[in-house]
């Protein structure tokens, strides 16, 4: 069987499957009104509903488990942090801090963090971001080699500086720059085993 791979760039507010049988999410947006994806697609490393970013969806489970697992397959965000962010904090974020998942204490790998010295050229948002009238606001580059549920959004607070805007641009070697401009791109890259 021959599979199918596309990147796509998951706007503010949406979920990140394609269909829900929930009463409650019937009003909510999925991946399946950007493009007519074959049915046995799966979006890999989901993002949640507020943070926006590169996707890659596949036929194929095997590179879905690859790509969520795999350190070669690294996932790079920019976030936009309310304050000025300090070299303090962007040490503790590199050296990794204590998050809370599903209840229990979790010490976060070693990543890499730095500030953005211009705010990074991202798709237009729907999302309101306050101005500066109500103070500065500075944005950072995360990378990370895993990918834990909200888990940038955790480790920015825990440092005291909250995310007001969130986007993935980067998974592995591909970039939100590989879109040339689309939502959505079919890949024909042969992804090795």
């Amino acid at each position: 069987m021959e599979h199918r791979h596309y990147l796509l760039y998951k706007p503010y507010r949406m979920l990140s499957q394609f269909m829900t049988n929930s009463k409650r999410q019937k009003k909510k947006r999925f991946l399946g009104e950007l493009y007519s994806f074959p049915e046995d697609v799966m979006s890999v490393g989901r993002l949640d509903e507020k943070t926006e970013g590169l996707l890659i969806v596949t036929t194929d489970g095997q590179l879905s488990y690859k790509i969520n697992t795999s350190a070669e397959f690294d996932k790079e965000y920019y976030a936009q942090v309310d304050g000025m962010i300090d070299q303090r904090a962007i040490e503790e974020l590199t050296r990794g801090v204590k998050i809370s998942i599903e209840g229990k204490s979790y010490s976060t790998k070693s990543c890499k963090a730095f500030v953005l010295q211009t705010p990074p050229e991202l798709p237009p948002t729907q999302q309101y971001i306050r101005d500066d009238r109500h103070g500065p606001t500075s944005w950072i580059s995360i990378t990370l080699t895993e990918g834990k549920f909200r888990q940038v959004r955790k480790m920015c607070a825990v440092v005291g500086f909250p995310v007001l805007r969130l986007a993935r641009i980067r998974i592995g070697p591909f970039g939100i720059s590989d879109l040339k401009g689309q939502q959505v791109m079919e890949i024909t890259e042969e992804f090795e085993r």
